[in-house]
């Protein structure tokens, strides 16, 4: 029976959550609002409208949310050319890909975002399939994003295995009732990962590929 390795992207196989706090941090204050920037790092990984709310309130002028979005999305597009793949990321998908695994994204990005995003991961040819913001109602750490990439993948949640860098990843996977592995690279401590439902953490994606002999994956 075919096997799927679902990966969250931001933070998990390309190394931009940083960026995305930096950006995110401008927008707020562009728009006026004073955020700490250790509180949208715990955000990130969030679709950029629950984003927003976490960080905001639910009291928060909700017509100001996609103007927020908007400038978020301006500021990071500048790194679109230069974002970093972590290391070993196209190496680990190429590996699960020629081990019989079936690859699949589960990501809020979409767009341009996304496809900077596996430029930078540069293994297309091991991806089989994207779950990406436009194909869900809900982001995580709702269970749709892993539930769509296990019906793109074609398998159970019996059969996958999900790789992600943040609690709500973590969240996200248990809910679908999949495996869930944490890596650090996303900066969210290994505590906070495990809590929220990580068997296992690995520093970032070459740990991963130098152990998965004995990891979930092997």
């Amino acid at each position: 029976m075919d096997r799927a390795a679902v990966f969250d992207v931001d933070g998990t196989l390309v190394d931009t959550n940083h960026l995305h706090v930096a950006t995110w941090w401008e927008a707020f204050r562009q728009a006026g609002h004073e955020v700490p920037m250790h509180a949208v790092h715990r955000a990130v990984g969030l679709g950029s409208t629950d984003l927003v709310a976490h960080l905001l309130g639910d009291d928060r002028d909700r017509d100001q949310d996609a103007a927020l979005s908007a400038a978020h999305t301006a500021l990071y597009g500048q790194y679109f050319d230069r974002l970093p793949a972590l290391p070993g990321a196209g190496e680990l998908l190429r590996r699960l890909h020629g081990d019989g695994w079936t690859v699949v994204l589960a990501t809020s990005a979409s767009g341009a975002e996304l496809g900077a995003l596996r430029r930078a991961i540069d293994a297309d040819d091991a991806i089989a399939a994207t779950a990406s913001a436009d194909d869900v109602r809900e982001g995580k750490p709702a269970p749709e994003p892993v539930e769509h990439a296990l019906e793109l993948a074609g398998v159970p949640a019996s059969r996958a295995v999900f790789v992600g860098d943040t609690v709500w990843d973590m969240r996200a996977g248990s809910k679908a009732g999949v495996r869930c592995l944490g890596v650090l690279c996303g900066g969210i401590p290994r505590a906070d990962l495990e809590e929220a439902g990580a068997e296992a953490v690995y520093a970032d994606p070459a740990d991963l590929l130098a152990r998965l002999a004995g990891s979930p994956l092997g």
